[in-house]
């Protein structure tokens, strides 16, 4: 049973089905009349930046809006319209100069960046810059019929299309060849387009936006047609040197970004907690408990919605609200009922508005006026940001609220989908989209975690509870969950400076943090492809590739043409190359740092209102060549900054191209003035430089170097280079320094990142899949692959889980340049380790190029529970892996609802059993049998709950070979016996897979399945 919110999302799909298909045939009975096409030009007038021209009764008008954005309408009947009004476009200023002449066969239209030609039989458009390239051209002129207009443009031969708004599992990689779909259609899963922009770009060099509510279709196929449902044509053309600059004319239109409170920059919590239908009595203060569980668990948390749930109402908002601050947290609201008592809860404390399909209502123009009132409101009332959410917007939205892709459940697909989503609604302008953590129905400990991490690169998420089987919090898990959970959000609070750096620049370029490869590596012929489809940038200087199957390695990772640093590791690789078989245990998400990287950090904080007066700023820098970054700053809360109160700091870097050299740090002043600025801080610096430094000074004067790590960090200044940090950091901590004066740090005679000589280190990897034992002696292999130098001296060690026992490997006296050597490192995992997989670090200290260094790796083993001693159940066993299809995967039930044992008893053609599993496809159980059984008996088939629907394939596969698939089964299907020899076999799987693209009913069970075991 779902839950209202998705029930509704069907009811109105399925009633916008029902109107089609009622309104369908009546329509058919008669012909629909031909469309038609613009004619021939009869008429030519112009009004400054204003042109008409007439095509019989047709008339078109383009309008010039700067020097490289104009506008073209059609009016088939000559009257022109304007449905949008002033909602949309902003007011742009004075246009430019212009200018037109005849050159015969077309008139030439424009400014000194663009020309439009004008062809005049029949009337055709097409755009070229001054230069005389053309942009694009039509292949036929402009066309409606009955309810359409439709614009037809020439594919260039290595044209490429982005945008679109949000389009759940696209938009990050080209749409050439592709048909997308603009328009509110409530699919909020895969596939579906909520928070749709009538807006797309092309490589070549310019952008369209059409200037409607009605929705849109884009098949950019050859040639590309863009039709819009409404007879009336009105669209704005940008043209620029590049994709930024294009999004940048686009949201100078339409709207720029805003700049959102820094605590809307945290992760957000959602609830009900008023009379909770699916967790019982409650009372709105409870949400203090919760808020409480972030601050014991040491976790940010920055604001927090109080009703969110259908018929959710509150009390005691302004004592919750007082409440919330005082744990450093805001509170929202869900505007089911509508904004009519927006002033009187903003009053009461209420700082974020998070509207719904429950009360927008139909039409993008509902949409978009909810979240400018709502946005207005919050401002209105206190002195505060406009701060909001919303799952179905259009154009102009970016102005006022966070677009996110509605309600989802927590799965492996649900993170693969999802990471193209944001990146890709970038190119549209949207400058904040994400989705919940782990979806808000399902999900797991791990796919949370997962999806977490990745997500921590994105501006803002929420993380949503009271629909799953149990509460979503990030502390709700345990370990090694918590922990993980906590890690990746206090490392996304740490990145708040660059993150808001990155918000304040959208506010002037529409450029959001979230970007395709594509937008920054627009000549990269991977970058518009499927290869880089499942990663991301994270501003320009970090590339997220996150973890989207069941696994512990991640291949098909490409990163374009540059130095790349492996956040974790500190190893170097060069572009265009594609990494595979990256390491990737549960608490290490796939992150690689542009070399040439300047990173502003706060560090070891909870929450932005943990920083105080003497606060420090941390600068994470790898040195290559020259760079620079601007870090933004104001007082995160109120709008004095559009008056000017913010303050702007630039750091510049100066090293060498690669290999040994200084490398100078140049932090300038801080220019500006806003309330709460740091007049003196101090400042921490980690520099990647891969070779210990001779000096560090601080404008000409040294500084002193600590003896060890722990007196660096209990001085107040001075330095340590720690061989043992992501392959050599330089660590420099300064006394508290004026902002408003500049200084230097010099590092003498270190090296660009990857040290004085490049490649010398070792790499290390772990051969993937090695299992041990809880409590029994096993080894776990290493292997070290020297790089262009000799690698002598080798020690292999590992870092374990407490309780684990180490014996060191023998020190390796030489492993040749570019030559491996594996390692073995005995190792015996605690008696009470618990099955699954387990994270564990090698360290391998060496010499190479005649310096001291350190080569590190975190890698996953699996740990293995006692193999079946005798006959055993399947749903007896412990587990290895689990994923489902809906909610969990059952024993001795079928599959239910998103909660653990809510199915019903097993039942397959009349006959009920009491043991067996219950999943719904698609679905995979992995039990470890460590070759000592012999076969597996089944009954199986899909419930007789189901009532005959469904359509599912049954397989068990050994050690990843398929040795038995059933033929396909239906509801109505006899049950299916199963007898599979197993001789040997270690892992065991169970599959159920949907087998006609519907997942209705597909509830598999393995009735009586049983091991047989000696």
């Amino acid at each position: 049973m779902r839950s209202p919110k998705r029930f509704r999302s069907a009811v109105v799909a399925a009633l916008i089905g029902l109107l089609a298909a009622v309104t369908g045939p009546a329509g058919s009975a008669q012909a629909e009349p031909a469309d038609t096409t613009v004619g021939d030009v009869t008429g030519f007038a112009h009004d400054g930046p204003v042109y008409r021209l007439t095509a019989g009764n047709a008339v078109a008008r383009v309008s010039f809006v700067s020097g490289e954005t104009f506008r073209i309408e059609l009016a088939p009947d000559g009257t022109f319209t304007d449905p949008t009004g002033q909602d949309i476009v902003q007011p742009q200023g004075a246009p430019p100069a212009t200018h037109w002449s005849d050159k015969g066969d077309r008139y030439e239209l424009g400014t000194s960046k663009v020309t439009l030609r004008a062809y005049k039989s029949p009337l055709r458009f097409a755009l070229h810059r001054a230069d005389g390239t053309q942009l694009w051209a039509e292949t036929t002129g402009l066309t409606w019929g009955q309810d359409k207009t439709t614009q037809t443009l020439a594919r260039g031969a290595a044209e490429q299309y982005y945008g679109a708004g949000m389009q759940n599992g696209r938009g990050n990689t080209s749409h050439r060849g592709k048909t997308v779909e603009v328009g509110v259609d409530y699919n909020w899963d895969d596939g579906g387009h909520p928070n749709s922009v009538p807006f797309y770009l092309s490589s070549e060099g310019y952008g369209v936006y059409r200037n409607t509510y009605a929705p849109n279709t884009y098949a950019f196929n050859d040639p590309v047609t863009a039709t819009a449902k409404e007879q009336r044509f009105d669209a704005y053309y940008f043209a620029g040197p590049s994709a930024k600059d294009v999004i940048g004319q686009y949201t100078k239109l339409t709207g720029k970004p805003f700049l959102p409170p820094v605590y809307g920059l945290e992760i957000g919590d959602a609830d009900c907690y008023l009379h909770n239908a699916n967790r019982g009595e409650r009372h709105t203060l409870d949400a203090l408990k919760v808020a409480d569980g972030y601050v014991q668990n040491d976790m940010p948390n920055g604001w927090m919605l109080v009703n969110d749930g259908y018929g959710c109402g509150y009390e005691d908002l302004a004592e919750t609200a007082k409440g919330l601050q005082d744990r450093k947290t805001q509170m929202g609201l869900w505007t089911e009922d509508g904004i009519g008592k927006l002033a009187e809860q903003v009053r009461a404390g209420q700082r974020v508005a998070k509207l719904d399909v429950a009360w927008v209502g139909d039409g993008y123009k509902f949409a978009l006026d909810g979240c400018k009132d709502a946005y207005k409101g919050i401002e209105e009332n206190s002195d505060a940001r406009g701060f909001t959410w919303a799952p179905e917007s259009w154009s102009g939205a970016q102005r006022c609220g966070v677009q996110w892709s509605g309600d989802q459940s927590g799965s492996w697909e649900y993170i693969r989908w999802q990471i193209p989503t944001y990146a890709g609604a970038s190119m549209s302008g949207l400058a904040y989209t994400t989705g919940d953590v782990d979806g808000i129905f399902g999900g797991s400990p791990k796919t949370y975690a997962r999806d977490l991490q990745w997500k921590m690169f994105l501006p803002v998420t929420m993380t949503m509870d009271g629909w799953a089987a149990s509460d979503k919090q990030p502390f709700r898990y345990g370990e090694p969950y918590t922990s993980v959970n906590r890690d990746y959000l206090k490392l996304h609070e740490s990145l708040l400076p660059y993150i808001y750096s990155y918000a304040h620049e959208a506010t002037r370029t529409g450029v959001g943090l979230a970007r395709p490869l594509a937008l920054e590596y627009p000549d990269d012929p991977e970058a518009a492809t499927d290869a880089a489809k499942y990663e991301f940038l994270s501003g320009e200087d970090f590339l997220v590739a996150p973890v989207y199957q069941d696994a512990v390695e991640r291949d098909g990772i490409y990163l374009p043409k540059g130095t790349w640093i492996d956040y974790w590791s500190g190893r170097s690789y060069e572009g265009p190359v594609t990494v595979d078989d990256y390491s990737a245990p549960l608490d290490t998400l796939p992150l690689f740092v542009k070399a040439g990287a300047t990173v502003p950090m706060w560090p070891g904080i909870r929450s932005y209102a943990d920083r105080t007066a003497g606060s420090p700023l941390a600068w994470d820098i790898y040195p290559q060549g020259k760079s620079s970054f601007t870090l933004y700053e104001d007082d995160g809360v109120t709008r004095q900054h559009r008056g000017g109160k913010y303050a702007t700091q630039r750091a510049d870097v100066d090293a060498p191209r690669s290999g040994a050299g200084d490398v100078r740090v140049r932090i300038g002043a801080s220019k500006g003035e806003f309330t709460g600025k740091q007049s003196t801080r101090p400042y921490h610096f980690s520099v990647h430089t891969g070779d210990a430094p001779s000096t560090v000074g601080l404008d000409g004067r040294g500084l002193p170097r600590r003896s060890s790590k722990g007196a660096y960090e209990r001085a107040a200044q001075g330095w340590w280079y720690d061989q043992d940090d992501r392959g050599g950091v330089v660590h420099v901590k300064t006394p508290s320094l004026r902002t408003d004066r500049g200084f230097e740090l010099e590092l003498e005679d270190t090296s660009a990142v990857g040290g004085r000589t490049p490649g010398a280190a070792v790499s290390v990897s772990v051969p993937a899949g090695q299992e041990l034992g809880a409590g029994a002696p096993g080894k776990v292999a290493v292997d070290v692959t020297a790089g262009g130098r000799d690698a002598t001296g080798v020690q292999v060690s590992l870092n374990a889980p407490a309780g684990w026992q180490i014996t060191p490997a023998q020190t390796v006296d030489r492993i040749p340049a570019g030559t491996t050597k594996r390692v073995e490192v005995a190792v015996t995992p605690a008696v009470d380790a618990k099955p699954g997989e387990a994270t564990l670090t090698a360290a391998v200290r060496h010499r190479a190029a005649g310096v001291d260094r350190t080569s590190v790796q975190r890698f996953a083993v699996g740990v293995m529970p006692p193999p079946p001693a005798a006959d055993a159940w399947a749903s007896d066993l412990v587990w290895l892996r689990s994923t489902n299809g809906y909610g969990p995967a059952e024993r001795d039930r079928s599959n239910g609802e998103s909660g653990a044992a809510d199915g019903h008893p097993l039942t397959l053609a009349g006959t009920t059993y009491e043991k067996g599993i219950g999943v719904h496809a698609d679905s995979g159980i992995e039990v470890y049998l460590g070759g000592r059984c012999t076969s597996l008996t089944a009954d199986v088939g899909i419930d007789d709950e189901i009532n005959g629907y469904g359509e599912v394939a049954f397989s068990v596969e050994a050690d990843g070979k398929v040795l038995w698939t059933s033929p396909k089964v239906t509801g109505a299907s006899a049950t299916v016996p199963v007898d599979v020899r197993l001789e040997g076999a270690r892992h065991v799987r169970l599959k159920v897979t949907d087998t006609n693209g519907s997942k209705t009913g597909d509830h598999g069970d393995w009735a009586a399945a049983r091991f047989s075991c000696t």
